[in-house]
């Protein structure tokens, strides 16, 4: 690996490691559109370590996500029961939602894989690597040409990333212990009260 073991070694206390440096580029991704195209990723050793290649039909995208809680849709008129509040709990994390967010502004390409960058007190931010399957060099490329196959274009919708599998409840678990949450929590539920 090299130098890249350097550069991960500095990403795991970045503000007390790049100091002045990460308030700067803070400043910047504020200043900056919430989905945006990167020549090259911010985090080298975590984009390769994921899959990216600097090669063409790999991009990488920046992406703004804001921090707090979600909102239910206002019903305008008619009553509610008491228990019925704003407030709505999600089974997503920050990291899924950036992935289909960036992933509806970037149609003809998938999701491959995507990685924290930063955050504030009000947002998140995430690169996110996206494989063009159109591309002769993906298509010729033995590692990365299943990607090509139709099936995997719309794979961040149905949690089949990392962040999507850590969602699920996936994440290094098999066998005993992980028998309601194969092959989805819903499916099981529906199969115990057939």
């Amino acid at each position: 690996m090299g130098y890249l073991k350097y550069v991960r070694k500095l990403w795991k206390k970045p503000q007390a490691n790049l100091g002045s440096l990460w308030k700067e580029r803070l400043m910047q991704f504020r200043r900056e559109p919430v989905t945006i195209r990167l020549e090259r990723p911010t985090r080298l050793d975590r984009a390769r370590s994921l899959g990216y290649r600097a090669k063409k039909g790999f991009v990488v995208v920046r992406q703004r996500v804001p921090r707090g809680g979600h909102t239910r849709s206002h019903d305008r008129g008619g009553r509610r029961t008491k228990t019925q509040t704003r407030r709505l709990t999600l089974s997503k994390n920050y990291q899924v939602i950036a992935e289909e967010r960036a992933q509806k502004k970037y149609k003809n390409l998938a999701v491959l894989n995507s990685y924290w960058v930063a955050q504030d007190g009000k947002n998140y931010w995430f690169e996110i690597i996206l494989v063009d399957p159109s591309a002769p060099e993906i298509r010729a490329d033995p590692k990365i040409n299943w990607i090509c196959d139709k099936k995997h274009w719309s794979r961040v919708f149905h949690g089949k990333t990392s962040a999507g599998r850590k969602m699920r409840g996936l994440r290094g678990r098999k066998g005993k212990g992980a028998e309601k949450v194969r092959p989805s929590r819903t499916a099981n539920i529906k199969k115990k009260n057939k």
